[in-house]
């Protein structure tokens, strides 16, 4: 079996050097790979090759480099075996599901999971507003800043995080009465992880102020050479245009302090439908299809 080993931030570096170059998903991002789930990762031929344990599944996400991946996939397929767990490879692009199929012809079936596409916004559209089909957008900050108008942003800092930590314990809080059945708890992991890890992840985050009480805040990291992706954003409910006004505003932050960003990645829905529609709500450049493939053995005969 593949030696493989946990993953912590201390391994950043190494690893954005094979991630950072692809156009890939939100998975492999660095600081999700680190936040959530059991990953684990090795090193082959010039690839990182990862196995994740999410939700109670075991999966290999596609290899991560550059060059020849075969030697990469061949170790993956032996890996499965030797563990006698299913082969499925995820994280998949239409590129990626060619390539399988011409590598390992009619070995693996595929398909693609709508609720897990990652929706990708020129991240000039989020920070200027423009246009009508904005325009409600636009009606949404407005309203905030005239309803707080001692509101201000601020870049995220560890300072900031004792009182971010105070905000999301509310904000899980009063989810939790909303939605008695909804299941949280991985998504709590990751924050404090995120929290605990803040600078050695290389988070970039912002927090939106009334005054002195925090009312929304959002964190970032570089997913590749021109596209970040926003992790978490939250915002107290019972502040009008709080998640208008901080989604607008980190957009802004972060085009100025990172001129060859393009794109924020904003991940996927979940299939929930208010999610949904308030990510379509903001006009994503392009969705980030993502597939998975699933070894066929003889023995799934039997």
């Amino acid at each position: 079996m593949l030696d493989f080993q946990k993953i912590t931030p201390s391994m950043r570096a190494e690893f954005e050097a094979y991630l950072l170059p692809l156009k890939k998903s939100c998975e492999y991002a660095f600081t999700n790979l680190f936040m959530w789930g059991r990953q684990r990762a090795t090193f082959i031929d010039g690839y990182l090759v990862l196995f994740s344990h999410f939700d109670r599944r075991a999966v290999y996400p596609f290899p991560a480099g550059q060059g020849d991946v075969r030697p990469a996939l061949d170790a993956i397929i032996q890996d499965a075996r030797e563990r006698g767990i299913l082969c499925c490879i995820t994280g998949l692009s239409q590129e990626n599901m060619g390539l399988l199929e011409q590598l390992y012809p009619g070995k693996f079936t595929f398909q693609c999971d709508r609720d897990s596409f990652d929706y990708v916004y020129n991240i000039d559209d989020l920070a200027d507003l423009k246009g009508r089909k904005y325009q409600k957008k636009r009606n949404h900050v407005n309203k905030f800043r005239s309803l707080y108008p001692n509101w201000c942003t601020e870049e995220m800092t560890e300072a900031h995080l004792p009182r971010v930590r105070e905000m999301t314990a509310q904000w899980f809080d009063a989810r939790q009465k909303m939605d008695p059945t909804g299941n949280y708890l991985l998504e709590q992991r990751a924050l404090e992880r995120a929290f605990d890890h803040f600078e050695a992840l290389g988070l970039d985050g912002m927090v939106l102020l009334d005054g002195e009480r925090i009312v929304a805040f959002t964190m970032a990291s570089r997913l590749s050479n021109d596209t970040m992706d926003v992790h978490f954003e939250k915002a107290r409910e019972d502040v009008d245009g709080a998640y208008a006004a901080i989604n607008q505003a980190f957009a802004q932050y972060l085009r100025s302090k990172y001129p060859d960003i393009r794109y924020l990645d904003r991940e996927d829905d979940l299939g929930l439908e208010g999610l949904r529609k308030a990510k379509l709500s903001y006009y994503p450049d392009h969705l980030k299809e993502k597939c998975w493939a699933r070894l066929w053995e003889e023995s799934d005969e039997d």
